[in-house]
């Protein structure tokens, strides 16, 4: 139990026993002076105490004041930018959670103009469906399945774009839309190797304490991996900004 919980526990039991005491007192004999007072006393202590008690606990600092590095894998199938760019940053996102979305629609699309198409980052796109989310998974498949026929950020678009609607009926509909051979892209829909590629990737995204998305690394390339600094959620485009800027030696 919290201290504050405890407080109010005592509090509130501190009151019955001065009620009890004032009643014994009141029907015993009259109450002198000096037990009003010290009645009263203990009465302004406890609502002091009780007003402290309520006070709103200080939140927890955001996450992006206490910046973390952490190192991926940083290979990838679908990647936008130069091989060569001094930055990389890494998605984790699953479709059917609103801020990737959000992220999608906004920052990514100015990071993608400023920074991407100028060579100076490279972009990498994890799936890592969330179980709450009952059409992720088969979304990240289809995805998948798109990418088979080199056009993965076509039918990314698409997802997001109708993020309510993510039924296999309307993965279908969007394949088509996006004119993927249907043959190919039913077989791929039904292989469960997909899913469990799918399925492998974000277990070891959440061995890296990764849990929820988007989230993000954003770093340099050392090797196979990339090294940097993690970013959770959809942040404003603010905080990538200043993460790009600092670790290019930007002033």
């Amino acid at each position: 139990m919290n201290s504050w919980k405890k407080n109010i526990k005592n509090c509130l039991v501190a009151m019955c026993v001065l009620a009890l005491a004032a009643n014994s007192v009141t029907n015993a004999e009259p109450m002198n002076k000096a037990q009003g007072d010290a009645l009263l006393k203990e009465l302004r202590e406890i609502k002091a105490l009780l007003a402290k008690s309520q006070q709103p606990v200080p939140a927890a600092p955001n996450a992006q004041e206490r910046p973390e590095n952490l190192t991926v894998k940083g290979g990838g199938i679908y990647v936008l930018g130069k091989s060569d760019a001094p930055l990389t940053l890494v998605e984790f996102t699953d479709y059917e959670c609103p801020f990737c979305k959000r992220f999608y629609e906004t920052t990514f699309q100015t990071l993608k103009k400023n920074y991407i198409e100028t060579g100076k980052l490279k972009f990498i796109s994890r799936n890592m469906p969330l179980p709450m989310h009952t059409h992720a998974l088969k979304a990240a498949q289809a995805s998948i399945c798109a990418g088979e026929q080199g056009k993965f950020w076509e039918m990314k678009e698409i997802l997001f774009r109708n993020q309510n609607r993510l039924e296999v009926e309307a993965l279908t509909g969007y394949a088509k839309d996006i004119s993927l051979n249907a043959e190919n892209f039913k077989t791929c829909m039904a292989d469960d190797v997909r899913l469990k590629t799918i399925s492998d990737e974000a277990s070891y995204i959440n061995s890296l304490g990764v849990n929820g998305t988007p989230s993000f690394v954003l770093g340099k390339s050392v090797g196979d991996s990339v090294e940097g600094r993690k970013i959770v959620g959809a942040q404003p485009l603010e905080v990538f900004e200043g993460v790009i800027n600092e670790l290019l030696g930007a002033h």
